[in-house]
């Protein structure tokens, strides 16, 4: 008989037995509390088959798990597949976004000489039919502008790339150009114009700014048959409102979040006479979004419409506005015998430029790269007259894209008002990046952005020389 036997049988013989033969009879009373305790259950079936129901249901349970394991898995794949696409997309988007900007670099550059020839030829004295053909050009050539500016500013907005570039200014530096501007299209129409002058100082970005209320006049001009345009500010508690209101047709209030969609345009047959991709208030309030500042639209049928737009108020004191009347600056005349230096390696441009400020008195220089002008500048300083000492002054106009051996213009400006303290750096560029701006700003640069608008860039030399005293060379 072996151990077990022995055990079983109640016979313990040595310790060993002894021990296993105690550990026999304690699971013996275990199995018999179970087997008490399924019988006893009030689950009204067999211990047996109920049982039968918990190994029934833990392998249920078991299998539904799995079935979840694997929809988790699939999802997670699925989840895995859509999160690729996505960065596919961004990524499709972003270069997209990337070629628009090349693409309307490039495109800039001669749209930028073309009107600045057109510039200087509308400021020459021209027979009558010559005259309207040149302004017929030039309205052609600031309407491919707009489109291409319209579809690059959608095409950032979109992939979230436009990044502003908020400072405080003086918000006359913006709207006092953009008045002269609004009143030479108002006049062209027929229409009176009204400008409500503010010394306020605000917070915003001023290039995005201007391009909003720039898109809000040229509209109200736009849509405006008879009567007048206004563009004005008010003090409010809670910051500055810029208002451009007009007394055109007015939109329904059923059309009133419409005509912030793309591809939304006013009246028909203003749509076959202005052209146009009906984005410039979806790009107003998408701009207006970015900065966080509130847009309102307040308008009636037949009694035109008013847009307000609520600034915050920088920290710096400011004065009351005046309501003035718009008349064109006698620029030409300031700027006559100033000296300035033009710098860029398109050299349509440079002709575009020479021509135009030419045509103002001015006396320039241009040149193709940094050691071209640095001789220029060389030859000036040992042609300046002594008794002007260093009061004199004088503009560089630099662009910023130059060839690689030159570096940005930034960096070569910087460089130059080094040697040459007497030389006032004024940046002119197409690519409109915020850190562009930022860095002329702390440099304390003046910044103008391709296509030069003539008017722009003639009222930025006039406060450029304005500061410095200028008294001609």
């Amino acid at each position: 008989m072996d151990l077990l036997s022995k055990v079983a049988d109640g016979e313990p013989q040595s310790p060993l037995e002894q021990e296993l033969f105690e550990e026999n009879r304690r699971l013996r009373r275990i199995c018999q509390a179970l087997m008490e305790r399924v019988e006893s259950a009030g689950t009204g079936r067999a211990p047996y088959g109920a049982f039968e129901h918990a190994v029934l249901l833990a392998e249920q349970v078991r299998e539904r798990t799995d079935t979840l394991h694997r929809t988790l898995d699939e999802l997670a794949e699925t989840n895995t597949r859509l999160e690729d696409a996505r960065r596919e997309a961004e990524a499709a988007n972003h270069s997209k976004t990337r070629f628009l900007a090349a693409v309307s670099h490039d495109l800039l550059q001669p749209l930028n000489a073309a009107r600045l020839f057109t510039s200087a030829l509308e400021e020459l004295p021209l027979e009558r039919n010559a005259g309207t053909l040149v302004t017929n050009i030039g309205r052609s050539l600031r309407d491919v502008e707009q489109l291409l500016g319209t579809l690059v500013d959608i095409s950032r907005l979109d992939a979230g790339v436009l990044t502003p570039d908020v400072a405080p200014f003086a918000v006359a530096e913006l709207l006092d150009a953009l008045a002269e501007e609004s009143w030479q299209m108002a006049q062209a129409k027929g229409l009176a114009f009204s400008y409500v002058a503010s010394s306020a100082v605000v917070e915003s970005d001023l290039a995005l700014l201007a391009r909003v209320i720039r898109n809000l006049v040229s509209n109200a001009v736009r849509y405006t048959d008879t009567g007048r345009v206004l563009l004005g500010c008010r003090r409010r508690a809670e910051g500055l409102e810029i208002v451009v209101a007009d007394t055109g047709p007015g939109i329904p209030e059923s059309r009133r979040e419409e005509v912030f969609l793309e591809f939304r345009r006013g009246r028909d047959q203003v749509s076959r006479q202005s052209p146009g991709l009906g984005l410039g208030l979806a790009i107003v309030d998408r701009i207006a979004r970015l900065l966080d500042h509130p847009l309102q639209l307040a308008s009636q049928s037949g009694h035109g419409t008013l847009f307000a737009l609520m600034l915050p108020y920088a920290r710096a004191p400011v004065v009351e506005p005046a309501v003035t009347t718009v008349v064109p600056l006698r620029g030409s005349e300031y700027l006559k015998g100033a000296c300035l230096w033009v710098l860029d390696n398109d050299a349509s441009i440079l002709d575009g430029m020479q021509a135009l400020l030419c045509g103002w008195g001015c006396q320039v220089r241009v040149s193709t790269c940094a050691a071209e002008l640095e001789q220029q500048l060389e030859e000036q300083r040992e042609q300046q007259p002594a008794e002007a000492g260093s009061a004199w002054r004088g503009v560089l106009l630099i662009d910023y894209h130059l060839d690689a051996e030159d570096g940005d213009g930034l960096s070569l400006a910087e460089r130059l008002i080094q040697r040459y303290p007497w030389v006032m750096p004024m940046l002119i560029t197409a690519n409109h990046d915020a850190e562009i701006k930022r860095r002329c700003r702390e440099r304390g640069f003046p910044c103008v952005l391709k296509p030069v608008k003539p008017l722009r860039l003639r009222q930025a030399l006039i406060h450029l020389l304005g500061e410095a005293g200028h008294d001609g060379p």
